[in-house]
């Protein structure tokens, strides 16, 4: 056997392993946020809302950031669509609630903050997590910011 014949073999033997790896060893295995789970979050999100009687948009995105559902309550402002929209894309890209991006800016004077693509720092935008991993956020607009958090976590605690 030549030494080129035996590096052909050698480099066969090499793909031929790495080829029979299981695909588990490649990929992450992760939760997705499923559409039913976004219909029930949609209802009591809903439902909270109604039973104060505030008028409020409510978008939720999956965990990069892209809207499933959006709800305008009657009565509720156009540029609350918007709002809901960015408080969930910004809950869902960086991980956390929005209420802590809104506090920096305000009370630590983080405005380098708002420089930021994409990200809106207001109170109202909450994740969705399943252990410790997102995937996907509510955001609510219409009300004072505390009031949309409490929109938005009334909405997610149906699924924890």
């Amino acid at each position: 056997m030549t030494v080129r014949s035996m590096a052909t073999a050698v480099l066969a033997a090499a793909l031929a392993f790495a080829l029979a790896l299981p695909a588990s060893a490649q990929l992450a295995d992760r939760k997705a946020l499923t559409l039913e789970a976004a219909k029930k979050i949609m209802a009591a999100a809903e439902a909270e809302a109604m039973k104060n009687k505030w008028t409020v948009a409510i978008a939720i995105v999956d965990e990069a950031g892209e809207l499933l559902m959006m709800a305008k309550l009657d009565g509720t402002q156009p540029a609350s669509i918007d709002i809901a929209i960015g408080k969930a894309r910004t809950a869902a890209r960086l991980k956390r609630e929005t209420k802590l991006l809104e506090e920096a800016v305000t009370k630590t004077g983080r405005t380098v903050i708002l420089a930021l693509p994409g990200v809106t720092p207001l109170e109202g935008g909450v994740p969705i997590k399943v252990g410790d991993q997102v995937v996907g956020a509510v955001g609510v607009s219409g009300v004072t910011s505390a009031q949309d958090a409490q929109v938005a976590m009334a909405g997610i605690a149906v699924i924890k």
